[in-house]
């Protein structure tokens, strides 16, 4: 099966667009982007107010990580598109959108709330996300 979104023709900048209007509606504050070395949009960073205060959260797009995906699903031939990195871009802030756009329906369903679905990208101190400290085993 192909990646999910892998012909789409959306900008990065209008699928980043859509995503803060979700994250917005959805009671995020402070929202701006992160960029890569080569500037590109690499993140998006925003707060959430919880219980707890206000709390930052960086959301990655691992464009790398569907650049190689897509790269082998041609090879496989599972996918007829030309691939370039430009398309790699577009596809994998369509996948975090549509990814973000699921949670706040559960969101909204009240089964979770804003920080549970963001936990893993919630902020410490030092400015490492939950994952990463947990990949780090500082959470033992």
């Amino acid at each position: 099966m192909a990646l999910l979104n892998y012909t789409t023709t959306i900008d990065v900048y209008k699928t980043v667009g859509e995503i803060q209007k979700i994250l917005v509606t959805h009671g995020a504050r402070k929202i701006m982007q992160g960029y890569s070395e080569d500037g590109h949009i690499s993140s998006i960073c925003f707060s959430i107010v919880t219980n707890d205060g206000e709390k930052g959260i960086r959301l990655p797009a691992n464009v790398p990580a569907i650049y190689e995906v897509l790269k082998q699903q041609k090879k496989q031939g599972k996918i007829k598109i030309n691939i370039d990195y430009a398309q790699a871009e577009r596809v994998a802030w369509r996948i975090v959108k549509d990814w973000i756009e699921a949670q706040v329906a559960i969101l909204e369903s009240q089964m979770v709330s804003m920080d549970e679905i963001f936990l893993p990208y919630m902020l410490n101190k030092q400015g490492q996300t939950f994952f990463q400290a947990y990949q780090q085993k500082l959470l033992e």
